[in-house]
Order: C-alpha cells, then sequence, then structure tokens
C-alpha cells in the first residue's frame, strides 16, 4: 500500500509562492495537479496494491478518490510524520511505502523499479534529487517510522533505512519551488500538471 500525504490545500507548497509566469494566482490548482500525478503514476504501477490518501481538504480527496485512491482524514495539526503513520496504521498492511505528493515526473516504472529494489531490507528509502530530503520510504514487516522534513534523508539512514538508488529521476524530483517546478517539467510532467504549465504559458485570449 502506498500512503500519500496531502495538506490542505492553501497551508502546502508555501515555497511556490511567488508562482512564475502565468501562473500567478493559482496556487491552489498546482499543488492539486501535483497531487493528482503523483497519485494516478502510483496507481498505474503493478507493483502497487493501492493508494492512501491521508487528508482533510475535500478538493483532494474528491480528485483522488476520482483516480482510484482511498482517503482517510488526517490527524488534525499534527505533522506530516503523524499523517503518514496514520495513513499506514489504518492500510492495514505489512508492507508500506510513503511518498511524497509532490513528484509530477514520477513515472510508473520509476516507483515499480524503486519498490523492488525495496525488497533488499525491511525499511528503505529514496533520497530526493538534492540528496537531502525523501520522496519514499518503504517498510515491511517492520514499523514504517517517518522522518520527514529538512535533513531527512541523514535522519532515515541513522534510523536503519537503507538508501536505495537507481535510474528514477522522477522519484527523486520533488516540487518545493519554482526551480524545482521548472526541473521537473524538463523532465516530462505528467499530464495535469502539463496541461496547468500550458495553459499558463499560453494563456486564453
Amino acid at each position: 500500500m502506498v500512503v500519500v500525504p496531502a495538506k490542505r490545500l492553501p497551508l502546502a507548497k508555501s515555497r511556490l509562492s511567488p508562482l512564475p509566469g502565468g501562473l500567478g494566482g493559482a496556487h491552489d490548482r498546482l499543488v492539486l495537479a501535483l497531487l493528482a500525478d503523483t497519485v494516478g503514476a502510483a496507481l498505474a504501477s503493478p507493483a502497487v496494491a493501492g493508494v492512501l490518501v491521508v487528508t482533510d481538504d475535500e478538493d483532494a480527496a474528491a480528485v483522488v478518490t476520482a483516480l482510484g485512491a482511498r482517503t482517510v482524514p488526517d490527524e488534525p495539526d499534527a505533522g506530516l510524520n503523524a499523517a503518514l503513520a496514520h495513513g499506514a496504521r489504518v492500510s492495514g498492511s505489512p508492507a508500506v511505502a510513503a511518498l511524497s505528493s509532490d513528484l509530477p515526473a514520477l513515472r510508473p516504472e520509476e516507483l515499480t523499479a524503486a519498490l523492488s529494489a525495496a525488497g533488499a531490507a525491511p525499511r528503505c528509502f529514496v533520497a530526493d534529487a538534492q540528496g537531502t530530503g525523501t520522496t519514499l520510504l518503504t517498510a515491511s514487516g517492520s514499523e514504517l517510522a517517518p522522518a520527514f522534513g529538512t535533513g531527512s534523508a541523514a535522519r532515515h539512514r541513522a534510523g536503519g533505512a537503507l538508501e536505495l538508488t537507481g535510474p528514477w529521476p522522477g522519484l527523486a524530483r520533488d516540487v518545493d519551488t519554482p526551480a524545482d517546478l521548472q526541473a521537473a517539467a524538463a523532465l516530462g510532467v505528467g499530464p495535469r500538471t502539463a496541461a496547468l504549465l500550458t495553459a499558463a504559458r499560453c494563456p486564453a485570449p
């Protein structure tokens, strides 16, 4: 089971403001597009039995449910790691993967490869493109023990999780800043993020 956290849209991705170009004012729509493309890619992976999104946001819940994901309410104001631990418990699955919600360039085959590699240890993680954060944390027959946030790669490594490396640039490219969004776009993003970026470049007359 893949667990994806989704904050309430107005509170998510504060470092994406101000948005570049024609995306001004589209913050919530962009956050929702990033989430939808991430969840869509995860659901398309044959290695994923299901996706559980932990969220209190009605719009986010509606979009991911339409894609085929399950949702569960967040634990109010408890934070990202508490949300992921809650989702892992609610899933009832002995094998859980916590996945960042902002991976618009993720390909299903990348996630399939990473989850296959995660069979090497009870807990594994994939670092972000900068090597300091975490985009994927897995646990099989073990407690997930998420430690996401600034410097999470070092914390997961110190906590005994095995770092995985492989040909999965989309899995490593999370989006926190406008520069991150440009880097993800260069890899090729999912349909919802792509449509938003295209509309920003070519606004309707």
